[in-house]
């Protein structure tokens, strides 16, 4: 038998997953790419249309209490309905630790994980609810922030998702379904040779600088950083950054630069310094590609700011 290949969509309800679904199948034309099964796992504002389901031979299974979400009622589901393609709809208030421990049937694949957000409410989930939101997007292949205009802080948006799910991909609709292909503005101006990188500027900076390397090379940046130099850190190269709090207060994460620099040994381990540096761009193994290398031009030692941490928005 060959694999049965699962398009997951995660989101909270009255995001956009049904209308996201029935776009793939009816739209992009996956319903005629073999018997589909909805697998909807909750019951929002808009509904699936009974009659085109049945047309493109689909079927719709609501399974709407997490308690049926088990390994044995999705072999049922699959013997019963024997469908080549699934189109799960998850639901928006369960830990996803439920999906991704669930054994799935045999063939079963998810292939393709897609997060609808809606983008008129998303800041204030963030505000209020921001573990079980990220945690929607965390594995995310997609993740689409909808009811885009031109208000929509793309910039604001993109950061806290990369902050937690680099690999994403985004995309901004606007409410007529039309992509928003506005350029997200950067708190600070990049357009000269010298940065001075503010401390609430330095993770938006570090996060576009890791994506998007060619714009800052050959540019002299200055920041405020802690030094990771442990022994164990090959001679002549060092990492200068900043922890950063990526959701909560328990996911904080390092994050920094490979720099190359042959008087590392006198800069110790966790100390705090004044950095300007030249931003080169060359493969790194810790990129697994190309990235950005800091070449210091000077290193001043300097105090430790009130508050270590910095921030994604």
């Amino acid at each position: 038998m060959q694999e049965i290949p699962v398009y997951l969509f995660t989101g909270f309800m009255d995001s956009g997953k049904t209308t996201l679904i029935q776009d793939t199948l009816f739209t992009q034309g996956f319903a005629g790419e073999g018997k589909a099964l909805i697998l909807c796992c909750e019951d929002g504002e808009t509904e699936y249309n009974e009659k085109q389901l049945e047309a493109f031979g689909t079927v719709l299974v609501m399974l709407e209490k997490e308690e049926d979400f088990t390994e044995e009622k999705l072999k049922a589901i699959q013997e019963e309905h024997q469908p080549e393609q699934v189109f799960l709809e998850y639901n928006g208030t369960w830990g996803m630790d439920k999906i991704l421990e669930t054994p799935l049937p045999k063939y079963w694949t998810i292939v393709q994980s897609l997060a609808t957000v809606d983008a008129t409410t998303f800041e204030m989930y963030l505000a209020n609810m921001r573990p079980m939101i990220m945690e929607q997007l965390f594995q995310a292949d997609v993740v689409i922030f909808n009811r885009c205009d031109d208000s929509t802080d793309k910039g604001k948006f993109r950061r806290n998702v990369k902050a937690q799910n680099r690999k994403a991909q985004l995309v901004y609709e606007r409410a007529d379904g039309t992509i928003d292909d506005r350029e997200e503005e950067l708190p600070f101006d990049i357009s000269g040779n010298e940065l001075s990188i503010s401390e609430a500027d330095y993770a938006i900076w570090y996060m576009d600088c890791l994506e998007h390397p060619k714009k800052y090379e050959g540019k002299k940046v200055s920041f405020l950083a802690l030094v990771y130099n442990p022994n164990t850190l090959k001679k002549g190269v060092m990492v200068p950054g900043r922890f950063a709090m990526t959701c909560c207060i328990e996911d904080v994460t390092f994050i920094g630069f490979k720099t190359k620099y042959d008087k590392e040994s006198e800069i110790p381990h966790k100390s705090w310094i004044n950095l300007t540096a030249e931003v080169r761009v060359e493969f790194a193994k810790e990129y697994k590609g190309k990235g950005p290398v800091l070449y210091p031009v000077s290193v001043e030692p300097a105090e430790k700011p009130e508050d270590e941490l910095v921030y994604f928005s």
